[in-house]
């Protein structure tokens, strides 16, 4: 199934992604999809992000020593499945195309049922409207993964036009030194790279920008200079990271 052909299916999966009940074969294949192509990767990046603040709203709590147990056992299950999968594969190489897409539709629809219904117990558990939270989340109209030249993600960076700025999201592990800092630009089509402003080295950063600003077919991160270089020069320092700006339907 092309994911990106039915973005509301897209934005479920990659829900169900973040709260882990896509599992299994229909897990494994979504994470391939997002290691192929930046529109699921971005997709899941994003749900984690708007999850992961929900933790910070909960008192920790020990968990009880059975819990330990049942995720052992939840993962020599999925392990002795994952060899069951591979000698099925082995010993039938030859099987239906059609019936194999039918399957893994089916997976995925089950993966994204059970997200709907996990985002349900997760607003009564925690005592969290979630619609409301997620209707009041930032808007994201443009999306890019930067990336190094090991596909490596660093960067997680949205658009939100109403507020009219650019959300920068940390998700690997690259820190600058105290003497360095990090510059993102816009790479206009056949023009020079134009900056849209110096990070610090926070987890989460938002700048400033208008649409027009980010209506550029890829962002790119440069290492210079503590502060920054002036836009008119380009990027003095070399290129980290970089990736395609993808636009979303709101």
């Amino acid at each position: 199934m092309n994911l990106l052909a039915h973005p509301e299916l897209l934005e479920l999966l990659a829900a169900s992604h973040a709260l882990g009940t896509l599992r299994g074969g229909a897990r494994r294949r979504f994470e391939t999809l997002a290691r192929e192509q930046a529109p699921v990767r971005a997709a899941a990046l994003v749900w984690q992000g708007r999850l992961a603040g929900m933790t910070e709203l909960q008192q920790p709590v020990a968990p009880d020593p059975a819990v330990w147990t049942r995720i052992r056992n939840l993962i020599d299950a999925e392990q002795a499945q994952q060899a069951l999968e591979r000698q099925r594969d082995n010993a039938a190489p030859i099987a239906s195309a059609s019936t194999g897409s039918w399957l893994r539709s089916l997976a995925l629809w089950r993966g994204a049922a059970a997200a709907g219904a996990l985002v349900a117990v997760l607003a009564v558990g925690v005592g969290l409207n979630l619609r409301e939270q997620l209707i009041n989340a930032p808007a994201v109209q443009y999306v890019a993964v930067l990336s190094d030249d090991k596909a490596a993600a660093s960067m997680l960076v949205t658009f939100d036009p109403k507020k009219k700025q650019l959300v920068l999201q940390r998700v690997g592990s690259f820190r600058e030194g105290t003497d360095k800092s990090l510059q993102l630009w816009a790479l206009p089509p056949g023009g020079a790279p134009r900056s849209l402003g110096v990070l610090d080295n926070a987890p989460a950063l938002r700048l400033a920008a208008s649409e027009s600003d980010v209506r550029v077919p890829a962002l790119a991160i440069s290492l210079e200079p503590k502060g920054g270089v002036p836009s008119a020069g380009g990027p003095t320092g070399p290129v980290l990271f970089h990736g395609p700006l993808i636009e979303k339907t709101l």
